[in-house]
């Protein structure tokens, strides 16, 4: 009967248990995850998620005992470095803080720019173009024995230099503090880069090749210490190098003149190999 029909849906609606909130009450125990999705249908609250996301909430939860994939270590953020980190990245900060400062000579807009010509001159004297050329000349003027051993062995000195600086340079790839491009004579030598100073190492390995091998005063033996050091400050002020490019750069320079002594060419074997050039 229509009037009944009307009559029972009206004691439906006005049912207290026929509320979405008292919905569990009048109905059978179900799963935890079934009476919340009868409480949100009933509620009107939320949509139901489409099917990808159903299967992406669903993947966790099919994996048992499984632990989730690491993320990639550049993905994850290192909260807590070490101290190693901190104190690297400290030491490089004062690197480049103490090289801006130095470099008074590395653009036209720079404190000390009007002498910037006379700077990079003091590190010609320290190029390797300069020092191999005038190596060779004085081989080819020396007439004994003696001299020719210790200019040869020089000259093979400077290109173990000109090679290690080279190979270092490639491997670091470590850019100018300023935007400086490197000269001619830079790319002819294969001094393109930051890191090592090629004119600091140069510089110290000729100088104790010097003290080693040739008979100088006290006064010339300050004048070349001075000349190495000047050497280093000239190429950070016109912003060619950082102070720790200059500082491992003597270190290399050091470090080269006693593998020169080890592999040290007799005289010899020096003769045999001018001659041979000379043909």
């Amino acid at each position: 009967m229509p009037v009944q029909r009307g009559r029972s849906r009206a004691r439906e609606r006005d049912n207290v248990l026929n509320r979405p909130e008292f919905m569990s009450l009048s109905q059978a125990a179900r799963g935890p995850q079934e009476g919340r999705a009868s409480l949100r249908r009933a509620g009107g609250q939320q949509q139901p998620p489409p099917p990808q996301q159903q299967q992406q909430q669903q993947a966790p939860l099919a994996i048992e005992g499984r632990e989730c994939p690491p993320l990639p270590e550049e993905d994850c953020m290192q909260l807590n470095p070490s101290l190693r980190g901190i104190a690297v990245n400290s030491l490089m900060a004062i690197d480049i803080c103490l090289s801006k400062r130095i470099g008074v000579c590395a653009s036209s807009s720079s404190a000390w720019s009007s002498a910037r010509p006379i700077v990079k001159l003091i590190g010609v004297t320290g190029h390797g173009v300069p020092w191999i050329g005038g190596t060779v000349f004085c081989l080819t003027k020396s007439s004994t024995a003696a001299g020719q051993e210790v200019i040869f062995n020089l000259l093979f000195a400077l290109i173990l230099d000109l090679l290690v600086v080279a190979a270092v340079q490639k491997m670091v790839k470590r850019k100018a503090p300023s935007e400086v491009s490197p000269s001619l004579l830079d790319y002819v030598v294969m001094d393109v880069f930051a890191f090592p100073a090629g004119q600091a190492s140069r510089a110290v390995m000729v100088t104790r090749f010097f003290f080693s091998h040739l008979v100088l005063a006290v006064p010339l033996r300050i004048l070349l210490v001075i000349w190495a050091g000047v050497i280093g400050i000239s190429r950070v002020m016109i912003g060619r190098h950082y102070l720790t490019d200059v500082f491992c750069g003597f270190f290399i320079g050091y470090l080269q003149f006693n593998l020169v002594e080890l592999l040290w060419i007799p005289s010899g074997t020096c003769q045999h190999l001018i001659s041979v050039i000379s043909i």
